[in-house]
């Protein structure tokens, strides 16, 4: 039977839990009482990025949990900024300072800029040195890989992407199945938009479970991570319970119906010549 520890295998034989906790915007107090509820509910998933400022909260509140290191699967991201290839390796090691951790099981490219191709060799180079166990890409579309795998060594193991009911991009998630890139979602509830969607609401109650858990749940069937983000206890423990259940295939293909190619935050292609 499914349960939380339940993850897809990446490229290179590591091991990601398909559920995580997102951490966007949870800072001090708030933040690290979000990360010691997740592990406590069972999560073994922690997203963050240097561009959150929250890498040092977060460090503290998994040391102060009771879940030993070696369990729990750290992920960070380089910030925009800080792309280039000296800059990123000097960024990487800022970051395990701060997470207060000898290694990261995920680093991350957070946005598509045109110094990414150096980024990435630094990524490489960070890789085979073994203190990130893989890497990967955040908001990267089918182009932006492209590009980066025009020079690359290393396949990417992740590409970390907005990705709901709303944004289902099956483009990318059929170029990224392709090339063995193990798709990631962040922002799956829509900063809460799912609870404006009747078809939501009318299949949380067939199947007695929380409109939430439908969205999800959704994603999981679609082979891509999620990694939900709350700092409600309660909203983070429901957001764990999508293990005992399986959405039907009719119903699945009720809910695919419902993309928009809506996006919530910031497109990659904008941002890419905004900075």
């Amino acid at each position: 039977m499914e349960n939380i520890n339940d993850y897809f295998t990446l490229n290179n034989g590591v091991n990601i839990p398909k559920l995580g906790l997102g951490t966007f915007q949870s800072i001090e107090s708030i933040g690290k009482i979000a990360v010691k509820e997740a592990l406590n509910f069972g999560y073994r998933h922690i997203d963050t990025a240097k561009a959150y400022d929250n890498e040092a909260t977060i460090g503290e509140a998994i040391r102060e949990s009771n879940v030993p290191r070696e369990e729990i699967f750290i992920v960070s991201k380089v910030r925009n900024n800080d792309q280039g290839y000296d800059t990123t390796l000097k960024a990487f090691d800022e970051t395990l300072d701060k997470l207060g951790f000898d290694y990261l099981d995920l680093y991350l490219i957070h946005w598509p800029k045109r110094k990414s191709k150096e980024t990435w060799r630094a990524l490489e180079e960070i890789y085979n040195t073994g203190k990130v166990r893989a890497i990967g890409l955040s908001n990267f579309k089918t182009h932006h890989i492209e590009d980066i795998m025009s020079i690359a060594k290393i396949t990417p193991m992740i590409n970390q992407v907005e990705y709901h009911l709303k944004l289902q991009q099956d483009d990318l998630q059929e170029f990224c199945k392709n090339h063995k890139i193990q798709l990631e979602a962040y922002a799956p509830l829509m900063r809460g938009e799912i609870l404006n969607i009747p078809l939501l609401q009318e299949l949380a109650n067939k199947y007695n479970k929380t409109v939430a858990q439908i969205a999800l749940r959704f994603i999981l069937q679609k082979e891509i991570v999620a990694i939900p983000k709350s700092v409600k206890p309660h909203r983070i423990e429901e957001n764990a319970h999508l293990f005992d259940f399986s959405i039907a295939r009719e119903d699945m293909d009720k809910l695919i119906t419902l993309n928009e190619n809506k996006r919530f935050y910031s497109d990659p292609d904008v941002k890419y010549h905004s900075e």
